[in-house]
């Protein structure tokens, strides 16, 4: 069924990441519904999801973390081309975007560091069997990797090189991780791989994402009339299944703590994000670790839990949400009141905000990685103050100079571990005798969800076959050929569920794969031979 009626029909969006906020945009521009006929429902006091940021001097700035961009996110860069950018209303949020970086274009060249040296990684250090192993799984059919992990494929001399280094920390890919995305990753980003190294053709925003992303974008729909109601949180949706028709007939949630049911009419839709990477976040700080906690305080995936268990093809959410111990990872955010850290990074190893980006310290048992944004990173951050983030991706293994594991960790002692791997210890301590430093280290348990090993149904599609009147939208529907964990992934979804369910004439454009480009395919070739 798809609405003729835009202006009586109603839209319910159940979360309030990148996913539920594309979707009103095109709702409104493209499929004519009226802005105050849109509801965005949203658990937490913020909206954007994985996209976030906020802070002061004060309490230290935070962010969760930090979706890659590049040039060819067709849909996200068409949705951000509507939307006016904050700094200047006259661009778009996409102008403005490549603009800045026609300015910071990225060149890492200190990607990796061993010993607190840089390592040289001109050549990936691939031997014939791993590029015949990385050749034969671009042409394998997706169907037939099942659901099997990346150590299956690739013998372990494989993640020794530094093809391996880099891609595991610029994706956060682990051994266990699911093969197919690997795969998925490969021919997506093949036209990448000359570059890899030294992540060129990387794209930045102006400011963190959620100033530079989210806030346009609520703007926007505020000034469309869009709603939002925050710290309401979706615990159930009621469907009539009838044959091969499935329909969306009520939204129950708790509103201020009162629960409350909405019902739906014959021309009412219900769009919703199921499962989140960034559920259950517990942020720490300079004297206590971050939390990590379990499951059973995730609105989100038990809300998805209940969903499916009504019907097959609305997923399971199970194989994304219960093995928190190989899902987890652990980020900090650091707020410098002394340039001593930022001048020793430019002294010793050329480092340029904004420009050298990702830095991974490779004999970390916790795989240390750091990137300094372009300062301001924050639209409020005041002058004399520098911020940079970083991430361990092994936090359940043993720092080398503090004897705990990250998870373990405070965020005093993640900067000496930090330090530590830097030889800048004796630095660095005036600074942090001074506390002119903070460290806010986050613990987020599903972070890497999106990567566990899979099989066709785990995810459902964003319009189920037979649905009538409502959509999966955002990291754990199935959209074939393309890529997890990137904004791209979520704007796709919000793009293909309006444009299945409402009259527009218009289509999703193809998934840019690089490794079918013959171009981009015998470039790709030519530096795993580097």
């Amino acid at each position: 069924m798809t609405s003729d009626s835009p202006s009586t029909t109603h839209v319910y969006l159940v979360g309030g990441g990148i996913a539920a906020l594309a979707s009103a945009v095109y709702l409104v521009k493209d499929a004519g519904i009226p802005g105050p006929n849109i509801l965005i429902l949203e658990q937490d006091k913020v909206i954007g999801g994985a996209l976030d940021g906020h802070g002061d001097v004060d309490t230290g700035f935070l962010i969760r973390g930090g979706r890659m961009h590049e040039r060819r996110f067709v849909c996200y860069w068409d949705l951000l081309s509507h939307i006016p950018s904050a700094t200047d209303p006259a661009k778009s949020v996409t102008e403005e975007t490549f603009a800045f970086n026609e300015l910071l274009v990225s060149c890492a060249h200190s990607r990796l560091l061993r010993g607190a040296e840089i390592v040289d990684v001109s050549s990936f250090g691939l031997g014939p069997r791993d590029k015949w192993d990385l050749a034969r799984l671009s042409v394998a059919p997706e169907k037939s990797l099942g659901n099997r992990r990346i150590q299956d494929w690739f013998q372990p001399a494989f993640f020794d090189t530094n093809f391996w280094r880099l891609w595991e920390s610029m994706f956060a890919f682990q051994v266990w991780s699911s093969l197919v995305e690997m795969r998925r990753y490969s021919l997506r980003f093949m036209h990448l791989f000359p570059g890899l190294h030294e992540l060129r053709d990387i794209l930045r925003t102006v400011y963190n994402q959620y100033d530079s992303v989210i806030l346009p974008l609520q703007a926007w729909l505020q000034t469309q009339g869009v709603a939002f109601s925050l710290e309401t949180q979706v615990v159930d949706i009621d469907f009539r299944l009838e044959g091969t028709r499935k329909t969306a007939t009520a939204i129950h949630c708790i509103e201020d703590g009162v629960p409350r049911t909405i019902s739906l009419g014959e021309q009412d839709y219900v769009f919703v994000t199921n499962g989140s990477i960034v559920e259950s976040s517990a942020v720490g700080s300079m004297t206590r670790p971050a939390e990590l906690k379990g499951k059973e305080t995730a609105g989100t995936w038990t809300l998805w839990e209940r969903i499916a268990a009504k019907d097959r093809a609305f997923g399971r959410p199970g194989v994304f949400s219960d093995r928190i111990d190989l899902q987890k990872w652990e980020s900090f955010t650091v707020t410098l009141r002394d340039p001593t850290f930022l001048r020793h990074l430019s002294t010793a190893y050329g480092y340029i905000p904004g420009i050298s980006g990702l830095m991974t310290i490779i004999d970390s048992p916790w795989l240390l990685s750091l990137v300094i944004a372009a300062q301001p990173h924050f639209a409020n951050q005041p002058p004399g103050v520098e911020i940079f983030w970083g991430y361990g991706l092994y936090q359940d293994r043993l720092g080398t100079f503090v004897k705990k594991t990250m998870q373990d960790c405070t965020g005093a002692e993640i900067l000496t571990e930090l330090f530590g791997h830097l030889r800048i210890s004796e630095q660095m301590r005036p600074v942090m005798e001074a506390q002119r430093i903070n460290c806010l280290p986050v613990m987020m348990p599903f972070i890497d969800s999106v990567f566990m090993p899979r099989s066709p149904g785990d995810r459902p599609r964003v319009v189920p076959e037979g649905a009538t009147n409502f959509a999966f939208l955002g990291q754990f529907t199935e959209i074939p050929d393309d890529c997890v964990f990137t904004v791209e992934y979520s704007v796709r979804s919000a793009q293909t569920a309006v444009y299945t369910l409402f009259h527009t004439g218009k289509r999703v454009p193809p998934v840019y794969l690089g490794g079918r480009k013959l171009k981009s395919l015998v470039q790709a070739v030519l530096a795993m031979n580097r």
